[in-house]
């Protein structure tokens, strides 16, 4: 591992998107990002899909066979909002990190610009307003499949910071372990990790991932509430079954140790800050290095293929 700069100064931004709103998640994104720059954040990390939010608890009119006209529409909207990779949008993100010198880091829903295929992705842009990494998940969880498509192309992008390798896995992409080696074999020292999961076991992956990989977990979920959703959806009837409050939150950070840097916050907006020790990374991996001196590759070995 090469030398690295001694403290990474983060933001962690657990807030809640204008859902089905691109326009105004992008206006929130952008304020919320000023404003965590402008306290001395260096890096500032949003959920999964903040643009334009993610619909839970809507089918979009899918059942097992068959799907109705009112799904559609309600789907139709909600690709309307997603954005195109690279687009107006990543031209306003990408001109704010220029502008403030910071990494920035978001989830998108993705439309892509030749098919009508939607994706769930994370964008990390640098500090020269470079899109420097464009990660599509994997493999969508559950109905997200109905959604969002399984990821084609470039499988596990990291951008080189001063603070190390930095790269993201979308919510449940971590608990698959060989996704997980895929970016430890990199040298990740950063996993930064977009999600709306606030399931209370969601908390000891975190703290594992951190402990396995000697890398900071970067947690970062969002808070929303059923008054969030549009109101003239066409299939209501999906939202009454909804909990007032949708999704909890949790949003934390944990240090290669396993311990936690910033606890949980729950049920509320707020932008998390701290200060990563760097050398932490390396003096983690005395005794555990699982790609490097833990490893067997004359027993064991991941091949990756690349897209």
């Amino acid at each position: 591992m090469r030398d690295l700069e001694k403290i990474c100064k983060i933001a962690v931004v657990q807030a809640s998107p204008i859902l089905f709103d691109k326009g105004a998640c992008l206006e929130k994104a952008l304020k919320l990002a000023r404003e965590a720059a402008g306290k001395g954040s260096q890096l500032v990390v949003f959920p999964e899909l903040f643009i334009p939010g993610y619909p839970y608890g809507m089918n979009f009119g899918f059942v097992v066979g068959a799907r109705h006209e009112e799904g559609r529409l309600d789907w139709k909207r909600y690709y309307d909002n997603s954005v195109v990779v690279p687009g107006p949008e990543t031209a306003q993100l990408g001109a704010l990190a220029k502008e403030y010198g910071i990494y920035l880091s978001i989830g998108v829903s993705e439309r892509d610009a030749k098919t009508g295929t939607l994706y769930n992705t994370n964008l990390i842009f640098t500090p020269q307003g470079e899109l420097a990494s464009v990660h599509r998940k994997l493999k969508p969880t559950g109905s997200e499949r109905v959604v969002w498509g399984d990821a084609n192309k470039g499988y596990f992008p990291v951008v080189d910071t001063p603070w190390g390798v930095m790269g993201s896995l979308i919510c449940w992409e971590s608990y698959m372990p060989l996704a997980r080696v895929a970016l430890y074999e990199k040298g990740l020292t950063i996993y930064l990790s977009p999600n709306t999961n606030d399931n209370p076991e969601w908390q000891a992956t975190v703290q594992h991932i951190a402990l396995e990989g000697k890398c900071y977990f970067i947690n970062c979920d969002m808070y929303f509430t059923r008054e969030d959703y549009p109101q003239d959806l066409h299939c209501p009837e999906e939202l009454h079954k909804l909990p007032e409050i949708v999704c909890r939150g949790g949003s934390c950070i944990v240090d290669p140790y396993g311990h936690y840097v910033v606890e949980p916050v729950w049920d509320r907006e707020e932008i998390l800050y701290a200060d990563l020790e760097m050398d932490k990374t390396a003096m983690s991996r005395m005794e555990l290095d699982v790609c490097g001196h833990y490893a067997r590759p004359d027993v064991l070995r991941l091949e990756v293929l690349e897209g």
